[in-house]
């Protein structure tokens, strides 16, 4: 069976890597479209400057470069489709490579800054029945 090609908005990525900026930000939903229209600020624009800098390293060869960044709100381009990025979430820089289905989404939603609490059994001492409790 044929892998299915993945489309945005009926366009596919190389379509959508050829058009303009001002043509995609057409396509986005409401929020990031508002975001996209203001421009970008200066944080975004040297996040920008720094990824198109790390594909011109990388087209030369070597390893894949990473491109770190505190810019929670930045919006996922085409042109970073395949780009990795270490985003921040307040504590280390969690890396994550663009794919086509990321389009239009902030990069704050692939670093989560809260962790999943998981709570463990009560240890010894923990309360007062523990007390009671006979030890493994």
């Amino acid at each position: 069976m044929a892998r299915k090609i993945f489309k945005y908005r009926g366009y596919t990525i190389e379509e959508l890597k050829e058009m303009s900026l001002d043509e995609f930000i057409e396509l986005l939903p409401a929020r990031q479209r508002r975001s996209l229209k203001r421009g970008f600020l200066p944080r975004q624009q040297s996040v920008l400057d720094k990824m198109r800098k790390m594909q011109k390293m990388d087209k030369k060869g070597g390893k894949p470069l990473v491109v770190r960044t505190h810019c929670r709100d930045m919006i996922v381009i085409p042109e970073m489709v395949g780009t990795t990025f270490g985003i921040y979430n307040g504590r280390d820089f969690v890396e994550v490579t663009f794919t086509p289905e990321m389009l239009g989404c902030f990069f704050g939603e692939f670093a989560p800054t809260r962790a999943r609490v998981q709570h463990g059994d009560p240890g010894m001492g923990a309360t007062r029945s523990s007390m009671f409790v006979p030890l493994k």
